[in-house]
């Protein structure tokens, strides 16, 4: 007889993650590896998704791997037609990969404000159009934005703000339309800040800032992040569509 948690299983789901040769994207892949998900990881790293590839197989899980840039819709494309030929569809979509950025408004370049738009935004868009043409009903799309798409930053950040604010705008569009229509759920994932590869630059003063103004006083571990990705990414969360999931130590509450 199935209990509770084995509704957070993926066991036999086609699972996309983007974003995955580094930083939260790799913690994800394992993540999802951990619960039974068979994987296709996507990034520009190809290597670095190949060595996360062998990991994971030694470990039993069955993974694709395929170069995509998100900027590019035709990689998109090809990334969801090449887990379709090789597994027959897509289950979840983990839209994950992003860029980050910390400029001051006035000093920000026009190619540097549209690399993170597109990245972030446009990204996102291409990754779940493209899945969402091969998912069948009772799949589940969860779009990483990050706290800093819900309240400001004390750090500047126009370009990353206003790409995940327009992530968690996309995200309730999304899920209006194919939510009932097409029986996909679509969900954002806002992430405070976490210890990974994206925060290890100007760590020291990011870490004051967080000890001073969230409610529990330090960065996430990767694993408190993963719980909200597979409630999101599983059965688990059947019932929920359309909505931001904040997952930050409590930053929000205190801005």
């Amino acid at each position: 007889m199935s209990g509770p948690l084995d509704a957070f299983r993926l066991d036999g789901r086609v699972v996309v993650v983007t974003g995955a040769s580094s930083g939260l994207g790799l913690g994800f892949a394992r993540a999802v590896a951990a619960v039974g998900g068979t994987l296709v990881l996507g990034a520009r790293r190809v290597d670095r998704l190949q060595q996360l590839a062998e990991e994971l197989r030694e470990a039993g899980t069955t993974v694709l791997v395929q170069a995509v840039d998100v900027t590019v819709p035709e990689q998109c494309q090809a990334l969801a037609d090449a887990a379709v030929a090789d597994f027959g569809r897509v289950d979840v979509l983990v839209n994950n990969a992003g860029l980050g950025g910390s400029v001051p408004a006035l000093r920000d370049t026009p190619d540097s404000f549209r690399q993170i738009v597109d990245v972030n935004l446009h990204g996102t868009f291409w990754m779940a159009q493209a899945c969402a043409r091969v998912m069948p009903a009772g799949s589940s799309i969860v779009n990483v934005a990050s706290v800093h798409g819900v309240v400001a930053s004390r750090y500047p950040g126009a370009s990353y703000a206003a790409s995940k604010a327009g992530v968690i705008g996309l995200t309730r569009d999304l899920a209006q339309q194919w939510s009932r229509r097409k029986g996909i759920r679509v969900n954002a994932l806002c992430p405070g800040y976490v210890a990974t590869e994206m925060t290890a630059h100007g760590e020291d003063n990011l870490r004051a800032m967080v000890a001073e103004h969230s409610l529990l006083g330090r960065f996430a571990e990767q694993s408190e992040v993963d719980g909200a990705l597979l409630f999101l990414a599983s059965p688990a969360s059947s019932y929920v569509t359309g909505t931001t999931l904040l997952v930050d130590g409590g930053l929000a509450a205190t801005i």
